[in-house]
C-alpha cells in the first residue's frame, strides 16, 4: 500500500483525486448546524447538504468532494477502544443527480486499490440483498464483478446493514453498498464473512434513488444522489498498518504528551491504555468546538453543556493517571496535526483560555464533590437518590452523566426520574441541553426511545424465561439509537443463549400484542406481580405497563412499573438485534440492543 502517514497526506490525496474527476473541492461546513434546530451537532458529511440532496442546486455545481468535521456523543460510553471517537472527520464525495451506481463504484475502488494501493486480495464489498420494498441491488453487484472482485468476497445483506435513510419518518433513502479491508495479519478467507472482525468497513456509497412517502412507499427519486463516506481515522490506521486508531500520526503527539505528564505509558495496562484514549479523543473534540467560527463556551445548555462534559469527564480521568492541570497544555499539542483549519490557529488563545478556566472552575470543587459522592454511596446498595446527583451538580458542578459513571463503578444506579424533576425545579428543562444530551433518557420521548423503551420490557422477560426466574434489572439507559440493559447473571451467555433471547423477542413482537398502560395503587401492582426498577422508592400510585398475551396462562407476558414512554402494540417495534452482551461489574451482564425498522 502507499505509504501515506499523515491525515494532511492522504486528505489531499482524496480531494485531488476527485477534483480530477470533475468534483468541486467544498470546504467543511460549522461544526454547529446553521439551520437545523432539531441537533446539536454536524453529526455526518451529509447534514450540511441535505437541501442540495433534495433537489436544491448547489452554486459549485453537481459533483462534490470535501472533509467534513463530525461530532457525535450518542456513543460516547464506547470511547476508549481502539476505533471509536467524539469528534472525526469525514472523506466525502458527492453526485448531485449526476453520475450514479457504475462511476461512484468505479471511482472509490479507483481510489482504493490506485491511489491508496490497497491490494485486491484484501478488499470485500457488500451490498443490498433486496425486500419487499426495493429489489436486489445486481447492479451494483454488476459493477463489483466487472472490475475483478470474485463472487465470493460480495456479500449480499439486508436492509439493516446496506440501506440508508430516511433521515426522518419520509425523505430521500436508498441502498448502500460498503468496502472492507481484511485488517489481521494472517492470509484473507477467500469467502467475505461480514461478521469476521478482521474485516474492517472502510467507506460506503449510499445511493439515494428512492423517496418514501407519508403512507410508508417507497418511490423513485426525481434526483438520484451517490453519498461516499470514509473516516480519516480509521482510513490512516489502516494504510498504516494499524489496529489501533490512537498509534497513528493523528493521535499519538497528544497520547505522547499524555505519557510525559503521567510519567505511564501508552501501553502499561489495559486501564491505563482505555484512559489515555478517552482524554486524548475528548480534548481533541473540545479543542474543535471551542475553535468553531461559533465560538462555544462551556456551559449548562446546548453545545455549551456536551464541550463542559467532554472536559470535566478528560479531567476526571486525568485523576486516574495523577495528573492535573493539563487541558490546555494537551490543546497545544493538537493544533499542530490540522494546521488546515485556520479556525483553530486563529482561536488558539481562545481554546487555551477557555479549557484553563474550566478545568480551573471544576478542580475548585472535584475533591469535595468525590467526597460527598462517596458519602452518599456508602450508605446505599442500588440507587442513588435523585435530589442528591442534582445536588452534585448543582453545588460541585458534576454533570448528571459524571455522577452515573461513578455510581456504576460502585454497581449503583441514579434515579433520573427524580433528578429530572429536581432539574425542573430550579429551570426550564431543554431537550436539547443538560438532561438526555449523551444519554437521553426519560428526557426524550420520541418514537424511536418509545419503542427501545417497550423492547426492554420485552428482553427483560425473555431472560428470566430463558436463563432464569431470579434474574432482576440492575440498570438501563435507552437513547433514540439504541438500550442498554444490566441484569443480575454470573456467566457470559453463550451465542445459541443469545439467539434464544432474539428469537423470543422477535416472536413476541410478531405475535402483534398490545400494550395496556394503567394507574394502580403501588401494593395492588406489587400483588399482580408487576416488576419494580432499580429498587426505587415510588408513589401509592404508579404505572403499570402490561404486554399482554392470551397464550400465556397469566394472559400477560410481562409487567412493569414504569413511567414509560411505550409502544401501543409490539408489531409497531420492528425486528429486535443484540448488538452485545459483556460484563458490567462483577455478577452484572450488559446487552445493548436495537430494534430496526425491517418486520418480520
Amino acid at each position: 500500500m502507499k505509504q501515506i502517514e499523515t491525515r494532511q497526506e492522504l486528505i489531499k490525496e482524496y480531494i485531488e483525486f476527485f477534483k480530477s474527476k470533475h468534483h468541486k473541492h467544498i470546504p467543511s461546513a460549522s461544526l454547529i448546524p446553521e439551520n437545523d434546530p432539531t441537533v446539536l451537532f454536524t453529526t455526518a458529511g451529509m447534514h450540511p447538504l441535505v437541501p442540495f440532496l433534495l433537489g436544491q442546486k448547489h452554486p459549485l455545481g453537481n459533483r462534490l468532494v470535501d472533509v467534513q468535521k463530525c461530532i457525535r456523543t450518542q456513543d460516547i460510553d464506547e470511547v476508549g477502544d481502539p476505533i471509536h471517537h467524539t469528534f472525526f472527520e469525514m472523506l466525502g464525495n458527492w453526485s448531485l443527480g449526476d453520475y450514479f451506481k457504475e462511476d461512484a463504484i468505479k471511482f472509490t475502488f479507483e481510489f482504493h486499490t490506485k491511489i491508496l494501493g490497497i491490494p485486491l486480495e484484501k478488499y470485500a464489498v457488500s451490498v443490498f440483498e433486496g425486500d419487499s420494498d426495493a429489489p436486489r441491488d445486481e447492479e451494483s453487484a454488476n459493477v463489483w464483478r466487472s472490475l475483478g472482485i470474485p463472487k465470493e468476497r460480495i456479500a449480499f445483506l439486508p436492509k439493516k446493514d446496506n440501506w440508508w435513510g430516511p433521515a426522518g419518518l419520509t425523505g430521500p433513502c436508498g441502498p448502500d453498498t460498503e468496502m472492507f479491508y481484511w485488517s489481521d495479519s494472517s492470509k484473507a478467507p477467500k469467502k467475505f464473512d461480514p461478521s469476521n472482525k478482521g474485516w474492517v468497513e472502510i467507506g460506503n456509497n449510499v445511493f439515494m434513488q428512492y423517496i418514501k412517502d407519508e403512507k410508508g412507499d417507497y418511490n423513485l427519486a426525481k434526483q438520484k444522489n451517490v453519498d461516499f463516506g470514509g473516516g480519516v481515522d480509521r482510513t490512516l490506521a489502516i494504510l498504516n498498518g494499524l489496529e489501533d486508531n490512537y498509534l497513528s500520526s493523528i493521535f499519538q503527539p497528544i497520547i505522547k504528551e499524555i505519557e510525559v505528564l503521567s510519567k505511564k505509558k501508552y501501553k502499561d495496562s489495559p486501564e491505563i491504555t482505555r484512559t489515555m484514549r478517552i482524554i486524548a479523543d475528548h480534548i481533541r473534540a473540545s479543542v474543535f468546538i471551542l475553535g468553531d467560527v461559533r465560538a462555544i463556551k462551556p456551559s449548562n445548555v446546548g453545545q455549551g453543556y456536551v464541550l463542559r462534559r467532554l472536559i470535566r469527564r478528560a479531567i476526571r480521568y486525568g485523576r486516574i493517571l495523577g495528573i492535573s492541570n493539563f487541558t490546555s497544555h494537551l490543546a497545544k499539542s493538537i493544533l499542530p496535526v490540522y494546521p488546515d483549519y485556520q479556525e483553530l490557529n486563529m482561536g488558539h488563545r481562545f481554546i487555551t483560555e477557555q479549557l484553563d478556566e474550566e478545568e480551573n472552575r471544576f478542580n475548585a470543587t472535584l475533591e469535595k464533590g468525590l467526597k460527598k459522592f462517596n458519602e452518599v454511596a456508602s450508605d446505599l446498595k442500588e440507587i442513588i437518590p435523585g435530589k442528591e446527583a442534582f445536588l452534585l451538580f448543582q453545588s460541585y458542578g458534576f454533570p448528571i452523566e459524571m455522577t452515573q459513571e461513578l455510581a456504576e463503578e460502585k454497581g449503583l444506579k441514579v434515579d433520573l426520574e427524580e433528578y429530572n424533576q429536581e432539574f425542573e425545579k430550579h429551570q426550564d428543562l431543554s431537550r436539547t441541553s443538560s438532561i438526555g444530551m449523551f444519554k437521553s433518557g426519560l428526557a426524550d420521548d420520541s418514537e424511536a426511545t418509545r419503542k427501545l423503551h417497550t423492547a426492554t420490557h420485552l428482553l427483560n422477560e425473555a431472560l428470566r424465561q430463558i436463563l432464569d426466574r431470579e434474574i432482576k434489572q440492575k440498570g438501563s439507559n435507552i437513547t433514540s439509537e439504541r438500550l442498554r440493559f444490566d441484569f443480575n447473571f454470573s456467566r457470559k451467555l453463550t451465542d445459541e443463549e443469545i439467539k434464544k433471547v432474539e428469537d423470543w423477542v422477535n416472536d413476541k413482537i410478531k405475535a402483534s400484542l398490545k400494550v395496556k398502560r394503567e394507574e394502580i395503587p403501588l401494593q395492588d401492582a406489587l400483588s399482580s406481580g408487576a416488576q419494580s426498577e432499580f429498587g426505587a422508592k415510588y408513589p401509592e400510585l404508579v404505572s403499570v405497563y402490561t404486554i399482554e398475551d392470551k397464550r400465556d396462562k397469566r394472559s400477560w407476558i410481562s409487567k412493569e412499573i414504569c413511567t414509560g414512554p411505550h409502544v401501543n402494540n409490539t408489531s409497531e417495534l420492528g425486528h429486535f438485534r443484540i448488538l452485545k452482551e459483556e460484563s458490567s461489574a462483577a455478577g452484572i451482564r450488559r446487552i445493548k440492543a436495537v430494534v430496526e425498522l425491517e418486520r418480520l
